[in-house]
């Protein structure tokens, strides 16, 4: 029994790492340590906002602000969103949809 459920416990961990791996993550840990929001925080903010799963994360300066930038793949749409949250208040700053669509350059005349 012991030996059941030491497997499956290795298991959900595995899968767990080898999802984390795949995400883009750029989070410097210069950057971290003047954040006043965790990761995990900002993230549970996002996905409230925008459910689905991140694809990527990014912590960057803004002019003069700490922001996540997460990337979450919604169900059942195609293309990312991006979703801005303040490192500092836990504020969502902005929701943007990534276009999939490539725009063309030819111009119709009507």
């Amino acid at each position: 029994m012991r030996l059941l459920a030491s497997l499956t416990l290795v298991t959900a961990l595995t899968f767990a790492a080898g999802r984390l791996a795949a995400q883009d993550r750029n989070v410097p840990d210069s950057l971290v340590a003047k954040a006043k929001i965790s990761e995990d925080s900002a993230r549970a903010i996002a996905l409230k906002r925008v459910p689905g799963d991140v694809e990527g994360i990014t912590l960057a300066k803004m002019k003069t602000r700490l922001v996540y930038t997460f990337k979450v793949q919604r169900k059942g749409r195609p293309g990312l969103t991006d979703v801005q949250v303040n490192a500092a208040t836990g504020h969502v700053m902005a929701v943007r949809r990534e276009s999939t669509k490539s725009r063309s350059t030819t111009r119709h005349s009507s």
